[in-house]
C-alpha cells in the first residue's frame, strides 16, 4: 500500500493553510482561495491551520530587523513565489544604498511609506525587488535576493527558460524574472495587498539564519547585512564555511 504525504497548503487572501484530503498534486504547497478551492485546479482543500499575511506594521521597523525576519516568510506575486531564503538590508545612511545621496525620481518609493515594493532596473537588463521598511522618509528597504520556489513552478519555468529549480529564484534578478516583476508593473505597489502577498513563517523549525557581507557592492562591504537561511540549497551564492557556522 502506497503512503501519500499530504502537503501543507496556504490560503490566498485569508492567510489560512491546511491539508488536502487526497493530497494536492499541483505543487509541494498548494494555494487555495478563501472558499477552500485550490487555485491551481486540484479540488477542495480541508483547512486545518492558519498563517497570517504580513501587514504594513511588520515593515515599519528597523530594516535590519525586517530583513532578518523575512527569512522563512513566503513571498507571492499573483500566486507565484515561495519561501524567502536570502535578503539584504539597505538604508539612508548606508553608502551602498540607492538612497544615500538623497531622493530622486528613481528611488522615490524607497523613502516610504513602508510596506511597498521598490523595483529598480540594473545593468540594462535586470529588475530587482525590495520591500520598503522603517518610518516614512528614512529611505530603507530589504532586497529580496533568493526564494525557494514553491508556487507556480510552470510559470517560473516559462519565464526563466529553465526547469532547474535551483536556477529559478537564486538571485535577485532571477527572482524578479521568475515572478514576472518589472519596474513598470510593480514599483510602488503594496506588498500587503493583491496581487502581492507576504505570509508569515510557517510552523515547524525556525530557519537557521546567518548574517554575512552583502554581495555585488563596492562600499560598506564590512557590514553583515545579508541574511540567509544557512541550510537552504536555493541561495544566490554559497556562504563561506566560517560564515555558515555563525548564527545571528
Amino acid at each position: 500500500m502506497a503512503v501519500v504525504r499530504r502537503p501543507l497548503v496556504a490560503i490566498a487572501g485569508s492567510g489560512k493553510r491546511g491539508r488536502s484530503e487526497g493530497g494536492c498534486p499541483c505543487v509541494p504547497v498548494a494555494l487555495v482561495s478563501a472558499d477552500g478551492t485550490c487555485l491551481l485546479g486540484c479540488g477542495v482543500i480541508d483547512v486545518t491551520e492558519t498563517v497570517e499575511p504580513l501587514t504594513g506594521s511588520f515593515f515599519a521597523r528597523p530594516v535590519l530587523e525586517v530583513a532578518r525576519d523575512l527569512i522563512g516568510c513566503t513571498f507571492l506575486v499573483d500566486g507565484v513565489g515561495g519561501r524567502i531564503v536570502e535578503t539584504e538590508a539597505y538604508r539612508g545612511d548606508d553608502p551602498a544604498s540607492h538612497s544615500y545621496r538623497g531622493k530622486t525620481p528613481r528611488n522615490a518609493v524607497m523613502f516610504g511609506p513602508p510596506g511597498y515594493l521598490y523595483v529598480y532596473f540594473t545593468m540594462g537588463m535586470h529588475y530587482c525587488v525590495n520591500i520598503v521598511c522603517q518610518r516614512e522618509g528614512e529611505a530603507a528597504a530589504a532586497l529580496l535576493r533568493a526564494l525557494e520556489p514553491e508556487f507556480g513552478l510552470e510559470r517560473m519555468t516559462e519565464r526563466r527558460r529553465t526547469s532547474d529549480p535551483h536556477q529559478l529564484c537564486s538571485g535577485p534578478a532571477k527572482l524578479a524574472q521568475a515572478l514576472g516583476i518589472t519596474r513598470e508593473g510593480y514599483n510602488g505597489v503594496s506588498a500587503c495587498a493583491a496581487p502581492v502577498q507576504v505570509l508569515a513563517r510557517r510552523g515547524g523549525a525556525a530557519p537557521r539564519i546567518v548574517a554575512a557581507p552583502r554581495i555585488g557592492i563596492s562600499t560598506a562591504t564590512d557590514k553583515l547585512w545579508r541574511f540567509v537561511d544557512a541550510d537552504s540549497a536555493f541561495l544566490s551564492r554559497r556562504l563561506p564555511q566560517a560564515a555558515s557556522q555563525r548564527k545571528r
